[in-house]
């Protein structure tokens, strides 16, 4: 994600355009730099040479940089202390130093608020915002962003509002809401069409390119990286040809067209090593491993693969270590040498276990199963690859509950629109009766006849923007009650599987008591029974599910139990909606696969903590929040 920075005047007595400083000579930058006094044109020009060799020469731009930071502080000249803070935070994130990064971020931000510079404030938030992107927080980073979102659109500041809509495009696209973000994206690219920034339109079409290939549309994807790749070649940003490079080979790889993916990886470690990006040349490597692997040509596959993980250990680049051990992994079960894959397998299950990447984690479990079905241990097989079918299903699950949670913010983002229309609306109507009002008043001065003829035509007209807002209000208004009536019978069936599940648990427990004492029966019946019991458990995902649905129906029950009762437990909250559900003792005890004693005593506690005396009764006041 490219950063926007600051645009300054320079001696010429000119503005410079969306992105001059791209284009601006150095050799005349350069001169002006060594012929200027040491004052503030003289760190603005200093800027621009920053700008020129940011994504072309990092250590040049971070020597320049710090000129400009040194001067700055000489001079006390606050705004440029905070703009060469910023810089040296982009200069740091581009070479991966996240922390050196953050430093320079907050340092920018912390002067920035201290003199009240709303633009500083809101490049050093958007700085933030990418590196917690970069360290896969994707809620912290969406949450930095909407605020800087809201910021550029309240200061007119067009630039900085293409850029936070591209921004939540990417975030969205990561969290594998496509159809959000490529409607964010979209917006980002239309704002930058009409101010024809075409290094940053170059940017869209990379993160279109992306969602096209997401997507499976792998020809599309191609055709916008494409473009994007022309575009900043003839700019000379050589950070980004090599992110185009390496995208484009991802795509003729999934196309099974090697030989290209192969030329356009080479073609990228080439661009990255000379913009001395590591980590793209580690992602480009680790591409190129997997290319060969996928032509069977192993002995490459595992020298690229090798190289990657060096890489990647100098750079604490964990995420890419574990998916490059995972491709050799691989590559050794190629090989038939299944006690190293399966020692590389059990490394990536460590990492991606205590890091709960649970993709990750699903290929490592099925290459350590494959592994140990190789070396002819076929318990320990068998139990990886059901932990590994376990976490499949988890995934597949995931997948299904972010569609209903994409189609979710689509309903909740149109509904706010829809609102924001009608207000806008009601208000022209209101504007128009007063213009009405105001121009009876001259008629009835000039005429009482004319006045009242056009009058009636007013009034005519007025009533009929407002029945045509009634019936605009109406029709929302009806599309909410079916998704709440929508909600309410997924509820209810959430809550009917939950009771039909513990109760199916607890007959089929019965019936192992029932036969363990049958040993002949015993062994024919229990791996059956178990692997039913296993199936059918009620788990915390069916309770998540149940949640959530509770949760649009009940606006937020949860959420407001915690904030009056912060020491309220998840267990109690459970209990606590399925009283709101009307649940009886016996449901409830079967739906938490309990006795129904347990669950009197739970109440009771329940009520204890809640404050509530005896006179009180629990369900109605569970109802009443």
């Amino acid at each position: 994600m490219r950063i926007i920075t600051i645009l300054f005047i320079l001696c010429f007595g000119y503005s410079v355009p969306g992105n001059a400083q791209n284009m601006l000579p150095i050799d005349s930058l350069l001169s002006a730099y060594n012929a200027q006094d040491p004052d503030t044109l003289k760190v603005r020009t200093i800027n621009h040479i920053v700008n020129y060799y940011m994504y072309r020469d990092p250590e040049k731009a971070k020597q320049f940089a710090h000129e400009e930071l040194d001067l700055s502080l000489k001079l006390d000249y606050k705004s440029g202390i905070s703009l060469a803070n910023y810089q040296l935070g982009i200069v740091h994130n581009n070479m991966d130093q996240i922390d050196s990064a953050r430093f320079y971020y907050t340092s920018s931000l912390q002067l920035a608020k201290r003199i009240n510079e709303k633009i500083y404030i809101s490049q050093a938030q958007r700085g933030l915002a990418i590196l917690e992107f970069s360290q896969g927080n994707l809620a912290a980073a969406d949450s930095i962003n909407d605020l800087d979102l809201e910021f550029t659109i309240r200061e007119k500041d067009s630039t900085g509002t293409a850029l936070a809509y591209d921004f939540k495009g990417t975030i969205n696209q990561n969290r594998g809401y496509y159809s959000i973000a490529l409607a964010n994206v979209l917006k980002g690219l239309k704002l930058f069409e009409l101010l024809r920034d075409s290094i940053r339109i170059a940017d869209c079409y990379n993160h279109l390119a992306t969602l096209e290939h997401n997507l499976g549309n792998h020809q599309m994807a191609i055709d916008y990286n494409t473009k994007a790749l022309s575009i900043y070649e003839d700019y000379d940003d050589t950070y980004y040809q090599a992110q185009a490079l390496n995208d484009i080979g991802v795509m003729y790889m999934t196309l099974k067209n090697e030989n290209e993916a192969i030329s356009f990886f080479e073609k990228s470690i080439e661009k990255s090593r000379k913009a001395k990006v590591q980590s793209l040349e580690a992602a480009a490597l680790t591409n190129l491993g997997s290319t060969y692997l996928q032509m069977n040509a192993v002995p490459q596959a595992i020298e690229k693969l090798n190289q990657s993980i060096a890489l990647s250990e100098t750079i604490k680049a964990y995420r890419r270590i574990a998916i490059a051990k995972n491709k050799l992994a691989e590559a050794f079960l190629e090989m038939g040498n299944p006690e190293k894959a399966q020692t590389l397998s059990q490394e990536v299950q460590a990492y991606a276990s205590e890091t709960e990447n649970k993709s990750i984690l699903s290929e490592a479990l099925k290459l350590n199963s494959q592994a140990n079905e190789d070396s002819g241990n076929y318990r320990r097989a068998l139990e990886m690859h059901k932990s590994y079918a376990q976490l499949s299903d988890s995934l597949l699950d995931s997948e299904k509950m972010k569609k209903i949670e994409e189609l979710r913010i689509i309903f909740q983002t149109e509904k706010k629109e829809a609102e924001i229309a009608l207000q806008r609306e009601e208000i022209n109507t209101l504007n128009a009766k007063a213009k009405i009002d105001q121009l009876n008043k001259g008629l009835y001065a000039g005429g009482m006849a004319s006045a009242l003829a056009l009058f009636g035509l007013s009034v005519f007209g007025f009533r009929q923007r407002l029945k045509k807002n009634r019936i605009a209000r109406e029709k929302q208004e009806a599309i909410y009650r079916q998704e709440i009536a929508h909600k309410k019978k997924e509820l209810a069936s959430q809550t009917l599987h939950l009771v039909q599940k513990n109760t199916f648990i607890q007959e089929l427990k019965e019936n192992l008591e029932s036969i363990k004492n049958s040993p002949e029966k015993f062994k024919m019946e229990f791996r059956r029974i178990v692997m039913l019991l296993k199936k059918e458990n009620a788990s915390d995902k069916d309770w998540e599910v149940f949640k959530t649905y509770f949760a649009e129906v009940h606006n937020d029950f949860d959420q407001k139990l915690k904030t009056l009762y912060s020491d309220i437990s998840e267990k109690e909250i459970r209990l606590a909606a399925f009283l709101r559900m009307n649940l009886t003792t016996k449901e409830i005890a079967a739906t938490m696969n309990v006795l129904p004693d347990s669950i009197l005593k739970s109440k009771y506690r329940l009520k204890k903590k809640l404050g509530l005396g005896k006179e009180v009764d629990l369900n109605s006041f569970l109802s009443s929040i």
